[in-house]
């Protein structure tokens, strides 16, 4: 645990919670939406339930579902509000930073949005490539995000992370204000209990 620790700090230094984007060029294509409204909907998953299944097309052009992990790797279902916003546009290239960390708790990314795959193409591509599958929850729009009951009155999604064991079998969850990047730490802690 203690190297993790290391870890965290360091990537904290070099990557703030404030920072939007990987650079000026890429600054200067996020819309930014201004300050939203922290949480708008109530989680319909908890602790100790089988987690929904779903089957969402991938940027990587196939289909991935949720249950295509039982019994081989946890995962860690990260919901983003919106593909070009900021802080969106930070968080996910964050997670290229622990990936390392992300295998050795034997747990894969699933990045979901509710942008269709063309938009999402476009805006992984600027980011710099993701090492996990990112997912559109487009069509029908926001079924998944309903279904974990993180999409948003405006029909975008909550800033939601989401563990599932290897058993199918949610073991966390959290809510983010959506104008704040969750904290790594956080996540590698709730990771560390599956152990």
């Amino acid at each position: 645990m203690h190297y993790i620790l290391i870890f965290l700090l360091w990537a904290s230094a070099l990557f703030p919670a404030p920072a939007t984007g990987t650079s000026q060029v890429f600054n200067n294509r996020v819309y930014d939406p201004g300050r939203l409204k922290p949480v708008d909907s109530r989680i319909k998953v908890f602790k100790g339930e089988p987690a929904p299944d779903f089957a969402l097309p991938s940027v990587s052009g196939r289909l991935i579902s949720l249950s295509s992990f039982k019994g081989k790797k946890n995962i860690l279902i990260t919901f983003v509000p919106a593909a070009w916003t900021p802080v969106c546009s930070d968080q996910w290239p964050g997670y290229n930073l622990a990936r390392p960390l992300f295998e050795q708790m034997d747990t894969v990314l699933l990045g979901i949005t509710v942008d269709n795959i063309p938009t999402l193409f476009s805006w992984t591509l600027e980011m710099g490539e993701l090492w996990f599958e990112v997912l559109s929850d487009f069509w029908p729009h926001g079924k998944t995000a309903d279904a974990y009951g993180v999409l948003r009155s405006d029909g975008t999604a909550e800033r939601a992370l989401i563990i599932v064991d290897k058993q199918g079998i949610i073991q966390w969850t959290h809510v983010s204000d959506i104008n704040i990047r969750p904290d790594l730490g956080m996540i590698m802690e709730a990771l560390e209990r599956l152990k």
